[in-house]
């Protein structure tokens, strides 16, 4: 990536006003040299937000939220700032500098990538709607997919004939080199000719923050040992890296202040049809340490939403293990358990959008998931076993990095183990006479042979002073 000049920067921000940047987003009203608005990083009533053009700057009051132009973009794009200088030059029509010849002639590459790639999502998607598709676009309408959602995901088909996208890509110029090095084809070890990548598939575009094809997802049709088959990492593509969806889903992000992280294609485009515009899915695997700080550059709390059975629990429980290391202060996962058997598509067709905004507004914090995880199934009714919950608690929290968030949860797991084994406990449990076996009986003999003690002593103390009068 080309590291930009103190100069080329300048110049960058100096062709774009910054208040018109802003009110694309913002409803901006003119005081005097500055511009005042309601704050778009939080909720609010009275205008905090500020433009301040003459010095090239933003300034949010409520939110503290403070930076440039390129900064806005970056914080409300979830760009980074190579990314979001590259943006803006294309608005401003200022060329990015190119350090050497080799970085030009990989940029070229990029370019060509992803220009065989775009070529190919539009025939996958011209044969969905060919004969050859009609099993496939049956499919997708029978999950509920209207022709809107079609098209606004670039939904496709591979046919069931192999070498058909290479013919087709060579035809119109890209040659087998190429389609290799984009993950479209692969070469035959047995020396002959190179095959399709994705065949008797549905086709799933993936693409990158800008909503540059770098990649496909293929569901099976006919009978495979591969149900889902993602292409391989590329130049372009690297899996652990990307999140599907992640460019439609940013603006509708900044705009709710939500993003919803689901497990598969399907669901994603079930939820964002729904309404639930920002959602994404990882590629198949568990949220990766990559994915995660790329939630967090959208919203401080993803949800993660998965599936209502154990592969699904156990992907959560993946999912915190890699963000303990990670969380900082504000920044943290919560976890929507949807019900047995259920997946945030099934729970839409079944039951609607209402009942799945239920399951996110219940969200649990990772805090109380780490509870669950380490207490649910088993047997603490001895002292041992108590206390390798405790050492088990906290050996996980000693994975925070953050000593504030670790402090932060120790105190929070002791709280929790306090409330569930420790002495006020034990005080609940006496009270209610559930301690342990008998002792809630002997507690109330004891209790009434203190009474009627204390009875007999009354009638010893009434005999013993009547007596006395006569002595």
């Amino acid at each position: 990536m080309a590291q930009f000049s103190a100069e080329f920067l300048d110049e960058l921000r100096a062709r774009l006003p910054l208040a018109d940047i802003v009110g694309r987003r913002v409803k901006l009203t003119k005081r005097g040299r500055e511009y005042v608005g309601l704050s778009p990083f939080q909720k609010e009533k009275t205008p905090s937000f500020t433009v301040v053009p003459d010095k090239g700057f933003f300034h949010c009051f409520s939110s503290g939220e403070h930076g440039d132009v390129i900064t806005w973009v970056m914080k409300t794009e979830g760009l980074s700032f190579p990314e979001a200088v590259e943006k803006l030059a294309g608005e401003a029509g200022l060329a990015l500098p190119q350090r050497t010849p080799e970085d030009k002639a990989r940029s070229e590459r990029r370019k060509t990538l992803q220009e065989a790639l775009e070529a190919a999502a539009d025939w996958f998607s011209a044969r969905l709607h060919a004969k050859e598709g009609a099993e496939a676009l049956a499919y997708l309408k029978r999950r509920g997919l209207g022709e809107e959602t079609l098209r606004r995901f670039r939904l496709g088909y591979a046919p069931d004939e192999r070498g058909a996208l290479r013919r087709a890509m060579n035809a119109a110029g890209f040659n087998d080199e190429l389609l290799a090095e984009a993950g479209l084809i692969k070469r035959d070890e047995a020396g002959g000719n190179p095959r399709d990548y994705f065949f008797d598939r549905a086709i799933f575009p993936i693409t990158d923050r800008r909503g540059g094809v770098i990649a496909f997802g293929g569901r099976a049709m006919g009978d495979s040992p591969a149900k889902y088959l993602n292409s391989p990492d590329t130049p372009l593509f690297h899996k652990g890296q990307v999140l599907y969806n992640l460019d439609k889903a940013r603006r509708a992000a900044h705009e709710s202040g939500e993003v919803i992280a689901a497990e598969g294609y399907m669901d994603v485009i079930a939820l964002s049809q729904a309404g639930f515009a920002a959602a994404v899915a990882p590629l198949g695997t568990a949220l990766t340490e990559d994915q995660i700080a790329e939630l967090w550059r959208l919203v401080p709390e993803p949800i993660l939403c998965l599936d209502g059975d154990l592969a699904g629990q156990r992907a959560a429980f993946r999912a915190m293990e890699r963000a303990l290391p990670l969380l900082q202060p504000g920044k943290s996962l919560r976890f929507a358990l949807l019900p047995q058997g259920e997946d945030p598509d099934s729970l839409l067709r079944s039951q609607g959008a209402a009942a799945l905004r239920a399951v996110l507004e219940a969200a649990k914090p990772l805090s109380e998931m780490l509870w669950i995880r380490e207490t649910q199934g088993k047997a603490l009714d001895t002292p041992e076993r108590r206390a390798g919950l405790r050492q088990s608690l906290h050996r996980a929290v000693g994975e925070i990095q953050d000593s504030g968030v670790q402090e932060a949860y120790r105190l929070d797991v002791q709280r929790r183990f306090d409330e569930a084994y420790g002495r006020a406990s034990a005080q609940r449990r006496w009270q209610r006479g559930r301690g342990p076996a008998g002792v809630g009986a002997i507690g109330r003999a004891l209790d009434g042979c203190v009474q009627r003690c204390k009875r007999v002593f009354t009638a010893f103390l009434f005999v013993f002073n009547g007596l006395s009068r006569f002595c």
